[in-house]
């Protein structure tokens, strides 16, 4: 059998990228020899510590950068072919390989053949020319420390690639729920209005995606042009600091419809099927204060999309701001028409910058024994076999591995004759239960055979020629499909068990001069120990029966007390979001025996002291006493006690009642063991144990869902005024509730409140501040700090600790988290013990929450969607305990999945998990 080694390249440090990339950057000039820096700043590094594969030079009429003077070639064969790129787990990545085939040629035909990542299918390249260089993109999220692009399936031709490069993304850039599922594949990325034919990509594109220019000639790319199409430019900065951040060069060029129409044909690559599909807007042309731009999307054959209104201006909140709207997941045709037409109450034609769609491509896990082979390879590090990369059977099989059919195949065949094998026998081998043919022969193994009982389906073992000892295992002799065993040439010794003897098998056991068939009779000694034996095994075996019996009852009892306190507590959760009980007044004796008469003190501030106490039916409370009698003591007082009496969920601080008599104005909570959020952070609870990061984003979300309450579950709308992080406190199980509502104030028809300013200097809303206009935005605001401050562990305002250009965490935190650098601000006690892409998403609406206007800043509800996601990352990590177009006024959103059922041939798309919105996302 001609051997065929996989190429492999691992990349143990990206190091000697250009300092000037981004982080994560690699690029691979595949069948170069040197390094080289290109035009664009990019270092380019050569994949020559291979000599896998064949490599050729080739030249191009128009074609003279030095990446695509060479190519790499493979033979074409049933075989596949890996680069195994070193990536950081749970982090986004674009990989992106290009094929120029120039005058290599070694057949009369072009040649086609498939590309993979790892055992998911990506595309089959055909190569339809000499000159043209074929690109193919992918989004990925890694969940391993390595991946595998591989080439394979030749249909023509040889297999080959010109680069390969990996573009590591920061943040929550084209993060979708479908991610573990799912990848991105790119079918277009348009640059709209593009003064030349040269893409855009690094450096304007600090990502370095590559945005095709819509002044490109080509078959069926952006026909049907809409007459009175006009482009037009602007030198203007504009704001493209959130969402997929598409450049800012892209986005200062755009086609408009002087004649109030604009529309493109395209071909989409990889459609019909399901995409991601967002378009680009900025309102980059001046025109006057009366004239007014808006449109709508109409797509044929798809009347549900083509409704929402487009205002990009209004959207955006303001001129030269980007505004991408979009759909996670919409099913699209191959031939794609679409056409944007302005309203009848418009004065201007559309306006669009850039669009770019992706198809998703269902992730192929793989073979059921990809993680055992992952772990047996990895022993074997020095050895050509061991590094064929990919998954040992999909697209194809490792040359010394054969696999089944099933649509998640096992390894069946392992032929490892004669590979200079030393020590024992890799125990990843007995754990493949879809096993039958094992060959080790002709190598220098020594140590025992192991126990191969669990390979049930094993018709053929060679072990022959070898140099392994001791005895042969009686479990051979209980596989039921064994039909060879050969050990000849070894140095096993003791008995052949007798089951084999008796097995009828083809048994090859010569050259073990110390292994023998059993002698006929035994002594009396023997027999009886025997019996000893199995009378102490059968007594065991009845004892550990038993045990395992009653440990079964036991724990069943256990659910069954366990589903019993679960129904109670989503009864008792019920009940607290509803209640309605009217605020209940207590006597103050009541109040003193309680608190001892007021003995043990647990906080203080401007409105009072607290104090521990705990009732006559043992529930504990916290007993906060008035001290500022003043008439606006007095009104935060009946304020808190008002608000408090018709409010009621578990993520606000249950008020229990008050007491006024003696002169005293008394309010009574629960007390919440754990204190407030702010002690934790920075206090002196922080130093007796450190609140790790979902624990953080739980508390966030709980807080969040307060707020929403109040915000959106309260008729009139109740604003808080005064968040911080010594208002969320934390109960027993660390469950964060929203308390301190003697600020609050309602909403008046959710209109702006004329107010004098109240809260908290670090936490207060400048724009409030300011205008003296409260709304809910207000709260998003303190909100947005509060974010902050669980990222960072900062409190808001500090001379020191932000250096010497910053005095506030706003300020601080923005110029990192703008900057791409967010491990600058990350508190040191959370020891990296979380996952990047989680932190990216709170930083980035932490970010959005403290915009200087409210109209900028998202809604609770929002926060709290992206706060679910971001605990979702790390659960999914396990690292801790639809159209186009569409109007709002929202820089940042996402929308939950809703089912549909995919049929028919446009998708192979597993239903239950990737849905269709009904609704569109704003960006």
């Amino acid at each position: 059998m001609a051997w065929i080694f996989g190429l492999v390249f691992l990349l143990l440090c990206l190091s000697t990228a250009s300092k000037a990339q981004m982080p994560g950057f690699l690029s691979l000039d595949c069948g170069g020899t040197e390094k080289h820096t290109d035009s664009l700043g990019l270092l380019w590094t050569p994949d020559d510590q291979t000599t896998l594969g064949g490599t050729v030079a080739i030249s191009t009429p128009e074609e003279a950068r030095m990446q695509y003077r060479t190519v790499r070639y493979f033979p074409a064969d049933d075989n596949k072919y890996c680069y195994t790129l070193q990536v950081q787990n749970r982090t986004r990545y674009l990989v992106r390989a290009t094929f120029l085939y120039g005058n290599f040629g070694t057949s009369d035909a072009y040649p086609t053949f498939d590309i993979s990542l790892g055992a998911s299918y990506w595309s089959t390249i055909v190569i339809s020319d000499e000159n043209t260089i074929e690109v193919e993109e992918l989004i990925f999220l890694a969940t391993l420390p390595t991946v595998s692009v591989c080439l394979s399936n030749a249909t023509t031709g040889q297999p080959f690639i010109s680069t390969l490069e990996l573009r590591q993304f920061n943040g929550s850039l084209y993060f979708t729920t479908a991610e573990t599922q799912y990848f991105l594949s790119l079918s277009a990325r348009i640059n709209f209005g593009a003064e030349s034919n040269y893409s855009v990509r690094y450096p304007d594109d600090p990502f370095d995606r590559i945005w095709e220019s819509d002044s490109v000639r080509k078959a069926n790319y952006l026909v049907d042009v809409a007459p009175g199409t006009e482009k037009i430019s602007t030198t203007k900065p504009v704001d493209v600091s959130y969402g997929e951040r598409p450049p800012e060069k892209v986005m200062q060029t755009a086609v408009v419809g002087r004649n109030g129409s604009l529309g493109y044909r395209l071909d989409l690559d990889g459609f019909p099927g399901f995409g991601w599909a967002f378009s680009y807007f900025a309102e980059i042309e001046d025109f006057h204060s009366d004239e007014t731009r808006k449109f709508k999307l109409f797509i044929p054959g798809m009347p549900a999309i083509s409704k929402p209104t487009v205002d990009v201006q209004e959207n955006a909140q303001g001129r030269f701001r980007l505004y991408e709207p979009g759909y996670y997941n919409i099913s699209l045709p191959f031939v794609f028409s679409f056409e944007f037409k302005k309203t009848n109450d418009s004065s201007m034609g559309p306006i669009l910058n850039a669009l770019e769609i992706y198809k998703y491509l269902q992730i192929n896990f793989g073979s059921k024994d990809a993680s055992i082979m992952a772990s047996l390879v990895s022993q074997y590090v020095q050895a050509d076999w061991a590094h064929e990369g990919g998954d040992p059977c999909l697209p194809a099989s490792w040359s010394w591995v054969q696999c089944n059919s099933d649509p998640q195949p096992k390894i069946v065949s392992i032929n490892l004759s004669g590979k200079n094998l030393t020590g024992d026998i890799p125990l990843e081998l007995t754990k493949l239960t879809g096993l039958i043919d094992l060959r080790l022969d002709g190598n220098l193994l020594t140590g025992s055979i192991p126990d191969f009982g669990e390979c049930i389906n094993l018709e053929s073992i060679h072990l022959e020629n070898n140099q392994l000892i001791g005895t042969l295992p009686s479990t051979f002799a209980d596989l039921p499909n064994l039909r060879e065993l050969n050990v000849r040439n070894n140095k096993l010794s003791g008995v052949i068990p007798q089951g084999l003897i008796d097995k009828h098998i083809s048994f090859n056991y010569e050259g073990n001069a110390d292994l023998a068939r059993k002698r006929n009779g035994l002594n009396h000694t023997v027999i009886i120990i025997i019996i000893v034996v199995l009378g102490v095994s059968v007594t065991l075996a009845a004892l550990v029966t038993c045990f395992a019996f009653a440990r079964k009852r036991n724990k069943s009892r256990q659910n069954g007390n366990i589903a019993t306190i679960q129904q109670t507590k989503k009864l008792s959760t019920y009940f607290s979001e509803v209640g309605t009980e009217s605020a209940h007044r207590y006597a103050l004796s009541e109040i003193e025996e309680a608190t001892g008469k007021f003995q043990k003190k647990i906080g203080s501030g401007g409105f009072g002291i607290v104090y521990y106490g705990k009732l006559k039916d043992g529930k504990e409370i916290a007993v906060k006493v008035l001290t500022n009698e003043s008439y606006q003591g007095i009104r935060e007082f009946l304020n808190e006690v008002t608000l408090l009496s018709r409010i009621h969920h578990r993520n606000l601080v249950t008020f229990l009642g008050y007491s006024q008599q003696d002169g005293k104005n008394i309010l009574v909570y629960e007390f919440m063991h754990n204190g407030a959020l702010k002690d934790h952070l920075r206090g002196s609870a922080a130093l007796k144990r450190t609140v790790n990061w979902i624990n953080r984003l739980e508390i966030a979300e709980n807080a969040a869902r307060g707020i929403e309450y109040l915000h959106t579950g309260c008729s009139p709308t109740i604003i808080h005024r005064d968040l911080k992080s010594s208002n969320i406190l934390l109960d027993k199980n660390m469950g964060a509730k929203v308390a301190d509502f003697g600020l609050s104030k309602p909403a008046v028809d959710g209109s702006h409140v004329s107010s004098i300013v109240r809260g908290t200097v670090g936490y207060l809303d400048p724009e409030y501040y300011t205008s003296q206009q409260l709304t809910e935005k207000s709260d998003i605001y303190s909100f947005g700090i509060i974010l902050l401050e669980l990222i960072s562990g900062q409190e808001p305002i500090s001379n020191e600790r932000f250096g010497a250009n910053f005095r506030n965490i706003v300020a601080w935190a923005t110029s990192y988290i703008e900057g791409g650098n967010i491990q600058a601000i990350i508190d040191p006690s959370l020891e990296n013990q979380f996952e990047l892409q989680s932190i990216w998403k709170i930083a980035e609406i932490a970010i959005l929450c403290v915009k200087p206007q409210g109209i900028q800043r998202p809604s609770i509800s929002l926060v709290l969607k992206e706060i679910q996601e971001a605990i979702a990352i790390e659960q999914s990590s396990g690292v801790t305990n639809g159209g186009m177009m569409m109007t709002g006024n929202s820089p940042s959103s996402s929308l939950n999945l809703d089912s549909v059922a995919l049929t028919g041939s446009e998708t192979q798309m597993n239903p239950s998990f990737l849905k269709v919105f009904s609704q569109p996302v704003l960006r």
